[in-house]
């Protein structure tokens, strides 16, 4: 870092009175990791970076290549308002780096750096806007629960959603932390909430979900709540998502708007619809990667699971929402907020570039609601299914070059054996379920 750069961002600490900071970053899994330094080390950390050991994050470094350095990216800076004043604590978001002054390949945040400068290549800036959805639950005996803390549905007020104030607590901190929010308010189902911000680069977004579902889990804590943003936490409701809208930006003008073309969408839309779609099966393993994601892709949950787009339907994969002009977008709706978003934004944005390159047309856009197609009707249209399970997706994944060429070797690797891990333990696992189903009938 310059040594000028360095120098006003010891100024503005300074000026803070930050007595700690905290240098993040996020594993393989998108979650959310840190090493706290005294104000002291600011200099040091800004100009040098901190050495750690990353032998033990998950999907990092094998034991004999550990060592790893934490470099802060000053445009990340914030202070996290929910502390006490008198021990004012910041935090830098952080590139890792390995030995030889290089970015680390296993480091997500680097992927996604990766891929924008090779669609920066292309003449084009990618912009994201995810809506998270998330429950809140009871704590029980100091212990995360899934008993509702409210009984709400969409869009209600209190009486019937007693998280206002959570919410408010939340917009509030992280209007603080530099967040522009748009909207809060209650989801369908009891205990699910929405908060949304304004969309920005894919960079800073992913930056920002990381920090919005940290803010989120530690304010709800303090009101003796846990947030879970599980994909599917209770069954026979709603799971949670992160419909993500997607933009190209070229010349500074928004790249999918064409006023004298079908729908007012240009070439680069359709074919960015086109790569996502083409993409969609390997995508799934990136932006769906749990087992417990694949209960909630199922039809009749408001979840997309067929592979087809609309510029009106919220049962299609991508969804083009009315606006045109700058505000034209695509949505991505099957991620979910357990995804890691740098590696979601690296999938969606290889595969959107790998359309417009090979000028890949999606299929004719599906204007009914599919769910009330019938089977025979579907294959007659040609509409695929996401995969139903993580193994398939990984599968997927594994075939699919594109993506795994713009992850990367490490990532894929790990990807795989992250899978392979979750696979064999849930398939050896005795569920509550099977003794209820078998004990006293067999």
């Amino acid at each position: 870092m310059a040594k000028d750069t360095v120098g006003e961002m010891l100024e503005h600490i300074n000026a803070d009175l930050i007595k700690f900071i905290r240098l993040q970053f996020t594993d393989i899994q998108g979650q959310p990791k840190n090493v706290a330094i005294p104000v002291e080390q600011a200099e040091k950390a800004l100009t040098d970076g901190i050495w750690f050991d990353g032998s033990s994050i998950e999907g990092f470094a094998r034991i004999e290549e550990s060592d790893m350095l934490l470099k802060p990216d000053p445009a990340t800076y914030a202070i996290l308002p929910w502390r006490p004043s008198d021990t004012r604590v910041a935090r830098f978001i952080c590139d890792v780096w390995t030995y030889g002054d290089k970015p680390f390949e296993g480091d997500p945040r680097y992927i996604l750096k990766k891929t924008l400068a090779e669609a920066a290549k292309m003449g084009f800036s990618f912009n994201t806007g995810p809506e998270l959805e998330f429950f809140l639950f009871k704590m029980i005996e100091g212990r995360p629960s899934i008993a509702f803390q409210d009984h709400g549905g969409y869009f209600d007020l209190a009486p019937s959603d007693l998280a206002e104030d959570v919410r408010k607590d939340i917009t509030l901190a992280l209007t603080q932390m530099g967040f522009e929010i748009e909207a809060s308010h209650h989801e369908v189902a009891e205990s699910q909430h929405e908060i949304d911000f304004k969309y920005s680069t894919a960079l800073d977004t992913a930056d920002k979900v990381i920090t919005f579902k940290f803010a989120t889990k530690t304010l709800a804590l303090r009101k003796g709540l846990h947030a879970t943003f599980m994909a599917k936490p209770i069954a026979g409701i709603n799971g949670s998502g992160m419909h993500t809208h997607g933009s190209l930006m070229k010349d500074g003008k928004n790249a999918f708007f064409e006023a004298n073309k079908p729908r007012e969408l240009s070439d680069t839309a359709i074919y960015y619809i086109g790569g996502l779609l083409s993409h969609a099966k390997a995508i799934t393993r990136i932006a769906n990667p749990t087992i417990n994601s694949y209960k909630r892709l199922v039809p009749g949950y408001e979840a997309p699971v067929y592979i087809t787009w609309s510029s009106s339907n919220r049962s299609a994969l991508v969804r083009v929402p009315a606006a045109r002009g700058n505000s034209t977008r695509a949505e991505f709706r099957s991620p979910d907020p357990m995804c890691n978003p740098y590696l979601t934004f690296a999938a969606m944005l290889s595969a959107a570039m790998d359309g417009i390159k090979r000028k890949t047309m999606p299929p004719e856009s599906c204007d009914v609601n599919i769910y009330h197609l019938s089977t025979a009707d579907r294959k007659a249209m040609g509409i695929e299914m996401l995969p139903g399970s993580l193994t398939e997706a990984n599968e997927y994944f594994l075939n699919d070059t594109v993506l795994c060429n713009a992850l990367g070797s490490h990532i894929v690797e790990n990807m795989t054996r992250i899978c392979q891990i979750e696979t064999d333990s849930f398939r050896l696992a005795v569920h509550p379920w099977e003794h209820e189903r078998y004990l006293a009938m067999y």
